[in-house]
C-alpha cells in the first residue's frame, strides 16, 4: 500500500461570518476514511474518489449533494463529473434536479461509455433508466446548516486518488451558486476545467466557476506538468496564483504519490490520507494535520 494517497476537498472561498470548523474537519476525515477504505483494499483510484464524494454529498454541512444550496427559482441543480487518467475515460452530468447523489449519475454516465456529459432533462431521464435513487425537494432543503458558508463562493466538493496499480482519478461534485441563474453550469462537470486526469496528474477544483472555466484550469495544471516538467506544486501554484482570476482552490496527485493543496482565497477546506490511513485536514493556511476525536 506503499503508493497509495487520497486528496479531498470541500469547498474554497472567503466567508462572510465564523465558521464551525470542527464539523468541517470531520466531515473531510470521514471522507478521507471512507476513499482510503477502497484504496487500502487494493480498490481502483475511480472508485476511491467516489466513494469520498458520495461521503460528501451525504454530509449537509458541504454544498454538494445533501446540502447543495437552492438557484433563483428555489430548486437544487447539480453538477458533477469524475475521469480516470488510465485509460482516458469520463462522465459528468449538469444542471440535474432530484438527484440523491450526483456522482452516481456521473459514474453512470461514464460507465455506459456512449457520451461523456448528459444535463438537464435528458440526464434525469437517463438516471431512472439506471435506476438511480431520486428524492423530493425537501431532502435538499432540510440539510442546509451553513449558509454563511455557501453564500461566500461557487462551493464544490471534490476528492483525487492514486491507486496500487498507478492509475488517477478525480472527481468533483457541486450545487453551484446560491441564486445561480437556472440552468446555470459551473467548472465542476467540465472536463478538464473544474475536473480532470491523465497519465501525469489527477486534479479537482472549486471556487469561481466561470473564472475556473476562463482558463481551463485542471488541465493547465496537467499541462504544466507534462510539457513544462514543472513539479506538481508550482504548476498548481502558477495556475492558482498567476492564471486565474478569482478564487480559487485546488487538491491534485501526481503518479509520484507527491500532493498539492493550493488556493487564493480565505479558507479551503481541504486533506489528504496516505497509506497509513491517518487523515490529516486544514481549513486556513498551513499544512493539514491530525484530525481530533
Amino acid at each position: 500500500m506503499s503508493n497509495i494517497v487520497l486528496a479531498v476537498h470541500g469547498g474554497a472561498g472567503t466567508p462572510k461570518a465564523p465558521l464551525d470548523e470542527p464539523s468541517f474537519h470531520r466531515g473531510v476525515a470521514a471522507a478521507l476514511r471512507a476513499g482510503h477504505a477502497i484504496l487500502a483494499g487494493g480498490g481502483s483510484a475511480i472508485d476511491a474518489v467516489q466513494s469520498a464524494v458520495l461521503a460528501l454529498e451525504g454530509d449537509a454541512i458541504f454544498n454538494a449533494g445533501r446540502g447543495a444550496v437552492l438557484n433563483e427559482a428555489g430548486d437544487v441543480e447539480h453538477d458533477a463529473a469524475l475521469m480516470c487518467g488510465r485509460p482516458a475515460r469520463a462522465g459528468s452530468v449538469a444542471a440535474v434536479t432530484g438527484i440523491r447523489n450526483p456522482i452516481r449519475l456521473a459514474r453512470e454516465v461514464y460507465e455506459d461509455g456512449r457520451h461523456v456529459m448528459l444535463a438537464g432533462a435528458g440526464a434525469e431521464e437517463f438516471a431512472a433508466e439506471r435506476g438511480l435513487e431520486r428524492v423530493e425537494p425537501e431532502f435538499h432543503a432540510a440539510g442546509s446548516p451553513a449558509e454563511e458558508w455557501k453564500e461566500a463562493a461557487g462551493d464544490t466538493v471534490g476528492a483525487v486518488a492514486l491507486d496500487a496499480s498507478g492509475a488517477l482519478a478525480a472527481a468533483t461534485s457541486t450545487g453551484g451558486i446560491r441564486g445561480k441563474r437556472r440552468g446555470r453550469v459551473g467548472d465542476c462537470p467540465v472536463i478538464g476545467a473544474g475536473t480532470w486526469a491523465d497519465g501525469h496528474c489527477a486534479v479537482s477544483a472549486s471556487g469561481e466557476g466561470e473564472a475556473i472555466m476562463r482558463v481551463a484550469a485542471a488541465h493547465d495544471i496537467s499541462r504544466l506538468v507534462a510539457y513544462k516538467r514543472l513539479p506538481l506544486e508550482d504548476a498548481c501554484n502558477e495556475v492558482v496564483h498567476k492564471r486565474v482570476e478569482g478564487e480559487i482552490g485546488v487538491i491534485a496527485i501526481d503518479r509520484s504519490c507527491e500532493v498539492a493543496l493550493s488556493f487564493n482565497c480565505g479558507l479551503f477546506h481541504r486533506g489528504v490520507i496516505y497509506s497509513d490511513g491517518l487523515p490529516l485536514t486544514a481549513v486556513g493556511p498551513g499544512e493539514p494535520t491530525a484530525v481530533a476525536d
